[in-house]
């Protein structure tokens, strides 16, 4: 087992306490459901993007994207280049959107338009989405902190996860968006800290990483082909576009803090101020990926013990150590990138430095769990439990099912977590499930939105058939070698982009068609006559 020094413990330790001592301050202004939620309105735009901008830098990036880097190249960076046209569409339609609505939720809209059908179906969606993101942050935050403890990975997420909890259930909206202030500041800097540790450990520095780099091609973005079974350009183009206009379009996460601000105006100014701060601040942990594989280039022996450990884990207990050497020799830099920035941090870090970037990639856990525990438990207050079962409820009854919710949501995120222990990519997980989740909400929603002329009857259709894409384009691997032909061939981060268009697209085909078979049963009568 390893053993963080007692300096670094008490660090990362008051980092904790003081990730609750914020939620107890605010838990003194949290006397309603209205400032609980929405914080009444008075957040600075400047403090929501920078809260945004920490949901988004979670610790998927904070270890996926360099592990990613390490194992690959630059080609998942092409997602942080699509967020300014999404930015673009947020700021201008979908801002002043929800701001005119008044509705905490993001979802309220879709029954008023299509019916209590569309808004179930979406808050379904979110909600699955959002288990999917706290499971797979609560996975990469305790996959850094075993191999820096030895302690287990589901002890870990429980310690964290009721941290987490506590700030969140007694500061509510406010709380969250402050300690991501905090959180984001301080997970750039952690960001800065590890490339410049990499980088004077390198022998020949700077140059020599650029070197290497460019030999092994770890600064490509990807084929620019039209090829759209591969990870190519083009598909993370798509890919980032769609799930990025979910983001800022649906997610209830940043909807909740549009109405936080005082105005319109401050919520798309945080909007775009996410956007300049995320996409230069995402390249730093694509350089960290780069330059951690230059590292180990130049001293392989020192990453051997994880090929040994991941050779150990696919082969299970009973084994040989020679089966497992073997196995260890063909392993590729992607089989066991997520593992290596833990592996340089236990290896290179010197103590007290360990305990400050610790807490950072515990920031960027911390702050995207709690804004999804925050967000699950409004949305289940104004979707599910005020819709179906007491919509006369007080406000005193209001706010503490906020708090009940919060909790199980919490909850629920740890055991997805557990779950997932095990796969190979955190990042690559993530994205297959968001854009499973995600397609079927956008495209309702941007058929709400675009398509004036879409009733009930079109949006039920259009979300019936996209939903069988989605699930034909996501289940159709476990298709029989003999009927291959039937899989789906395009690459899996296009489901969400698919998915969205089949709905987007059959419901506006069909309110078209019905329009016109309408206009022409009104003009027979009339050539009779």
């Amino acid at each position: 087992m390893k053993n963080l020094p007692i300096l670094d413990l008490a660090i990362i330790l008051a980092y904790l306490v003081g990730m609750v001592m914020v939620g107890v301050y605010f838990s003194r202004r949290n006397k309603n459901s209205d400032q609980y939620s929405k914080a009444s309105g008075s957040i600075p735009g400047w403090a929501i993007g920078l809260s945004i901008y920490a949901t988004f830098l979670s610790s998927n990036t904070f270890l996926g994207v360099p592990g990613k880097a390490f194992g690959s190249n630059w080609n998942a960076f092409v997602f942080s280049i699509s967020m300014p046209l999404a930015a673009w569409v947020a700021a201008k339609y979908f801002v002043p959107f929800y701001r005119n609505t008044g509705e905490v939720s993001a979802y309220t809209n879709l029954e008023k338009r299509f019916g209590p059908w569309a808004r179930t179906y979406a808050v379904a969606c979110f909600l699955l989405t959002q288990l999917a993101r706290m499971g797979s942050i609560f996975f990469g935050i305790s996959l850094t902190l075993q191999a820096l403890t030895g302690y287990s990975m589901e002890m870990i997420m429980l310690v964290t996860g009721i941290c987490i909890i506590i700030y969140t259930v007694m500061g509510g909206i406010e709380a969250v968006i402050w300690t991501e202030v905090v959180q984001g500041i301080l997970k750039t800097l952690g960001a800065i800290l590890i490339i410049y540790l990499v980088v004077s450990n390198m022998p020949g520095g700077i140059s020599k990483i650029i070197e290497i780099g460019k030999h092994d091609n770890k600064f490509g973005l990807g084929s620019f082909s039209p090829d759209f079974t591969q990870t190519t350009f083009w598909v993370v183009m798509l890919y980032g576009f769609f799930i990025n206009l979910n983001n800022f379009g649906m997610d209830q996460n940043y909807v909740q803090r549009y109405h936080t601000a005082s105005s319109a105006k401050e919520a798309s100014k945080s909007v775009w101020l996410c956007v300049w701060i995320y996409v230069p601040a995402s390249l730093l942990f694509f350089v960290i990926g780069s330059c951690l594989y230059a590292y180990y280039q130049i001293n392989p022996e020192m990453i051997e013990p994880i090929k040994l450990q991941v050779a150990a884990e696919r082969l299970g207990a009973g084994v040989s150590a020679l089966d497992i050497q073997n196995l260890a020799a063909t392993l590729q830099p992607a089989d066991y990138g997520d593992k290596v920035m833990p592996h340089f941090m236990v290896t290179m870090i010197p103590t007290g430095l360990i305990g400050l970037i610790v807490s950072a990639i515990l920031s960027a856990a911390m702050s995207t769990i709690s804004s999804g525990m925050n967000a699950s438990a409004t949305v289940f207050s104004e979707d599910i439990y005020k819709r179906y079962f007491k919509p006369g409820i007080n406000d005193k009854q209001n706010l503490r099912l906020l708090h009940v919710s919060t909790i199980v949501f919490g909850v629920a995120g740890m055991v997805c977590g557990i779950a997932m222990i095990g796969v190979k990519s955190i990042l690559d997980v993530w994205w297959q499930l968001s854009g499973i989740f995600a397609g079927g909400m956008l495209g309702l929603f941007l058929l709400g939105i675009i398509s004036k002329k879409s009733g009930n009857l079109e949006a039920f259709a259009a979300t019936l058939i996209g939903l069988l894409v989605i699930v034909w384009m996501s289940l159709s691997y476990l298709i029989p070698e003999q009927y291959s032909y039937l899989r789906n061939p395009l690459h899996a981060n296009m489901i969400i982009v698919v998915g969205t268009l089949s709905i987007f697209l059959t419901g506006a085909l069909i309110a078209q068609f019905n329009k016109r078979k309408e206009l022409e049963e009104i003009e027979e009568p009339a050539e009779v006559n």
